[in-house]
């Protein structure tokens, strides 16, 4: 019998199997779609399946992720934190920090207390679309997307790489954001055949203290809307800052409808997100259900 932990960050929220040993190989998109099932399933936005690796003389755990339709996926913020905390909370990470292999490389997720962690997000690229099949389209820094959904016509957005493709548009104001209609997926032109996240943000202002703050909404490729996108906070704050030009905040406060979510943009293009994780339960999958879901082979 299979044991699963329900967890989210910032109510982005993942089914966990821990599988120190790799002993459960043929988890993947056939389960996954079936636990992410809201109404048949556990209900979330993905699947994680943590595995124990060796990284030179590191110890590491590969983020074995996969999205609620069953899609890989190649980084997830939120779900990182999350993983760091099943981890902790299973005895799993004694240190203050915890090293992650992901499908877009190693991150490495410290813990700042009370349940919150900060994640090393890598090198963040602006004008550059990573895909799937590892395609790296360059674009011109400032607009190289059309962004259109049902009723405005297109917006310009920015194409970002946060090690998972991401396009920024930005709205009017916070009442525009909210009354977005996000229940079917944007359509992009071009159209990358990878498919892209797609943030919406209005941003709300710059703080006394040199803090820039924004909000946003997201369409997740193989999930739709959810109530939070941790690279996609970072692509929206990159794509903020890129807008701005000289002189704008390096950190940034990106609310979200679940949650609040910080960034800090590095000079070197790198950044870094900190946010909150939360275990909701622990559960049994029942073994007749998990049989009528499992694949026959791996297909990882």
């Amino acid at each position: 019998m299979l044991h699963a932990t329900k967890a989210h960050g910032t109510e982005n929220d993942f089914v966990v199997v821990l599988d120190p040993d790799d002993q459960q190989p043929t988890l993947g998109h056939d389960l996954a779609a079936a636990l992410c099932d809201r109404r048949a399933g556990i209900g979330a936005d993905g699947f994680i399946r943590l595995v124990r690796r060796r990284r030179g003389d590191l110890s590491v755990w590969f983020m074995d992720h996969w999205n609620a339709d069953g899609s890989t996926a190649l980084m997830c913020g939120n779900g990182a934190r999350v993983a760091a905390e099943v981890l902790s909370q299973a005895g799993y990470a004694t240190t203050d920090f915890v090293d992650l292999d992901t499908r877009s490389g190693p991150r490495r997720v410290s813990r700042l207390g009370g349940g919150s962690w900060s994640l090393d997000m890598g090198l963040v690229r602006v004008g550059v679309l990573d895909g799937a099949d590892g395609d790296a389209v360059p674009g011109d820094e400032v607009v190289d997307t059309l962004v259109a959904i049902d009723g405005p016509a297109p917006w310009p957005g920015l194409r970002v790489s946060v090690g998972n493709p991401h396009v920024v548009v930005a709205v009017t104001d916070v009442a525009e954001l909210e009354s977005l209609d996000l229940t079917r997926a944007p359509v992009l032109q071009p159209d990358p055949a990878a498919g892209a996240n797609v943030e919406f943000v209005a941003v709300t202002g710059v703080d006394a203290t040199g803090v820039g703050h924004l909000r946003m909404r997201v369409h997740e490729r193989g999930v739709g809307e959810t109530r939070s996108c941790g690279t996609g906070a970072v692509a929206a704050a990159a794509a903020a800052a890129t807008w701005a030009g000289h002189g704008a905040p390096t950190e940034w406060v990106v609310d979200v409808p679940g949650g609040r979510l910080v960034i800090a943009l590095g000079p070197t293009g790198t950044a870094r997100l900190e946010g909150p994780a939360v275990v909701v339960a622990e559960c049994h999958l029942d073994g007749d259900w998990q049989l009528t879901h499992q694949p026959a082979s791996s297909d990882r």
